[in-house]
């Protein structure tokens, strides 16, 4: 998913992260509603004070659309609170900002309430820092960075009659037949023989895009997932610099190339 949180108010901020999900169905026509999937608004208190958060998913192609037209998205962001004002019963001011951070909250944890579910994957290490969309750590090889959402006029109260009604999808996990990919890994080392780099070689022949990966790297181990596709976890034989990962995605060959330093001893 891509975050991009929104900001409302309510007598108390709420905070909804929209993304985008391969799950939900793109609309068959540009006169069709889209669809939406929701996970349950939840109440957060701790340093920042008391306030609320929901997150939204649409398919790739409604956000596409929003994000190279403005007039789009600033419509399709009214459409998100009138769809949240209605479904958690809760009278919503429609002037937002839209925050310069990505994503509020964890995205396993985002991930977790899209799909329904509160457990956290099986087996991966605790010690899990990078949690982020193989798109964005290919930017970030590429000296782009993350990039922030586009910024929109803040907006008063806007008519809400004759607008389209969004629908929604159920949010209950559907299960999935993940295959695991052909991989291979190498540890490079130095003329004593020390490890200088991890090297794993991916084949993903049915990627169409790297938006639809998650990864996650901790120092110790690695977790590649493309929804309805693959899975591939992995432990990492030498400890590594999560921060310090690249990654280089060969269209033609529908391989991903990972470069994974060594952790400094």
């Amino acid at each position: 998913p891509r975050p991009g949180p929104l900001q409302g108010v309510v007598g108390e901020p709420l905070f909804i992260n929209v993304c985008s999900w391969t799950r939900v169905p793109a609309p068959k026509s540009p006169t069709e509603p889209p669809a939406v999937s929701a996970g349950p608004l939840e109440e957060v208190s701790g340093r920042g004070g008391h306030y609320r958060i929901i997150d939204i998913a649409y398919s790739p192609e409604v956000l596409q659309r929003g994000e190279e037209n403005p007039e789009k998205m600033e419509h399709l962001i009214h459409l998100t609170l009138g769809f949240v004002e209605k479904r958690c019963d809760l009278p919503l001011s429609y002037s937002y900002t839209i925050e310069s951070f990505k994503l509020k909250g964890s995205l396993e944890t985002m991930q977790q309430r899209l799909k329904g579910r509160q457990l956290p994957t099986p087996g991966l290490s605790q010690n899990t820092k990078k949690e982020l969309t193989l798109e964005q750590l290919l930017q970030a090889a590429q000296g782009e960075g993350c990039g922030r959402a586009p910024a929109l006029p803040e907006e008063g109260n806007v008519p809400r009659s004759g607008a389209p009604l969004i629908q929604e999808i159920p949010s209950a996990e559907v299960p999935e037949k993940l295959r695991t990919p052909a991989y291979e890994m190498l540890t490079v080392t130095d003329a004593n023989k020390k490890p200088t780099k991890i090297e794993l070689k991916i084949h993903l022949p049915e990627l169409s895009s790297v938006s639809e990966c998650d990864l996650r790297i901790s120092k110790d181990d690695i977790l590649i997932e493309v929804p309805e596709k693959y899975k591939l976890q992995l432990e990492l034989p030498e400890p590594v610099d999560e921060e310090a990962a690249r990654a280089v995605f060969n269209k033609g060959k529908r391989v991903l190339l990972l470069t994974l330093p060594a952790a400094a001893p």
